[in-house]
């Protein structure tokens, strides 16, 4: 059943706790960064020390090789870490950045091994702007939940390293040797909405594991193109990675091919030709709600990889930035997804957990503007 506008103002818009001046300098979060490493905002990195004979405000970048990649050149494997990136490039990389812990230089045509880690190794960077406020949701000894503004990465990257959520947790609770709250699970950079964290290793695994396990409830919310035929359904097509082109890009596929994938999904308003529709991830697939959505012809507003155009506008925002013109076409900023409600349990007591997220203002207007 559709609810009114007014339900949609009282149970989903952000109330006047709510930190709008956080989303300063939307546009500017499209603006291209022109480093040797960019465009991995989405593969998870993690910081080291810099080694031996550099600078201690260098970046360092780690990959881990999986055991699929044993044997590979490390210049292949670099290529098929980074999205979009050539052979060629990935070999300048190498030469200029890759190196062993004790700081020695390593060549394109060196094999990696199963278990070790990649390091890439390059000088402070001037990061793109990006909102460096959030809200709590809820905080105890065990868990802490953020309200996740949209722009903001979750993880270092190579063209994030201190503009991401992990970095923030680090600076505000790590002190005289404690350790911070862990990120339990992922949301991408243009996602708004819950994080769970966990205060300690044992809290962080034991919620890594209820994400893990499907033992965590979560409802988004979207705006979409279109009017779906059902009020309400379940979309179950799996996915994979594609073969060729966007390392990222994820597709539908058919059995016995890909991954289980499944979403569930309810109309909350129709208006004009988009839907607010509330979504149900029963399964974890990376993008899977995009690529879901896009696969039964409603793609989420404002998507760069999976809206009408394919990958097309993601292309052209590498190149140029989030122009006004490509903002008209895509509908908005960013794509319209805002992860609204979570149910867990409690890491330590087992207790049942219920934290919500109001939708934010950007989208609030962008439904208004519908």
């Amino acid at each position: 059943m559709a609810r009114t506008e007014s339900a949609i103002g009282s149970s989903y818009q952000r109330g006047a706790r709510g930190s709008f001046d956080r989303m300063h300098a939307v546009h500017q979060v499209g603006a291209r960064f022109k480093g040797g490493l960019s465009g991995i905002d989405d593969e998870p990195v993690t910081l080291f020390e810099p080694p031996q004979g550099y600078s201690k405000d260098s970046v360092v970048l780690t990959f881990n090789v999986a055991a699929e990649h044993a044997g590979t050149r490390l210049d292949r494997f670099i290529q098929n870490r980074i999205p979009r990136l050539s052979r060629t490039r990935a070999q300048k990389i190498i030469r200029a950045c890759a190196c062993r812990r004790d700081g020695t230089k390593r060549l394109p045509s060196d094999l990696v091994r199963a278990g070790e880690t990649v390091l890439l190794v390059r000088e402070r960077f001037i990061e793109p702007d990006t909102p460096l406020d959030f809200d709590i949701v809820f905080q105890d000894e065990a868990v802490l939940a953020i309200d996740k503004p949209a722009g903001l990465p979750v993880h270092p990257s190579a063209t994030y390293h201190k503009h991401t959520l992990s970095y923030l947790l680090k600076q505000r609770y790590e002190s005289g040797g404690s350790r911070g709250p862990r990120i339990a699970h992922r949301l991408d950079r243009e996602t708004s909405g819950i994080v769970i964290c966990g205060c300690t290793k044992g809290d962080e695994t034991r919620l890594k594991r209820a994400f893990e396990e499907h033992r965590v409830q979560k409802t988004y919310l979207a705006i979409v193109r279109g009017h779906l035929a059902e009020a309400q359904g379940s979309i179950a097509i799996p996915m994979m990675r594609i073969e060729e082109g966007l390392h990222l890009l994820m597709k539908v596929c058919d059995p016995p091919r890909g991954l289980e994938a499944r979403t569930d999904y309810k109309v909350v308003e129709r208006r004009s030709a988009h839907s607010l529709v509330e979504l149900f991830p029963r399964t974890g697939r990376q993008h899977q709600l995009r690529v879901h959505m896009s696969a039964i012809g409603h793609p989420i507003v404002g998507d760069k990889l999976y809206g009408p155009e394919g990958e097309a506008p993601f292309m052209e925002y590498i190149d140029t930035g989030l122009t006004d013109q490509l903002v008209t076409r895509l509908g908005h900023w960013r794509h319209a997804l805002h992860a609204h409600h979570i149910v867990f349990e409690h890491p330590r007591t087992g207790e049942p957990m219920a934290l919500e997220s109001p939708l934010p203002r950007d989208l609030v207007e962008l439904w208004k503007r519908l």
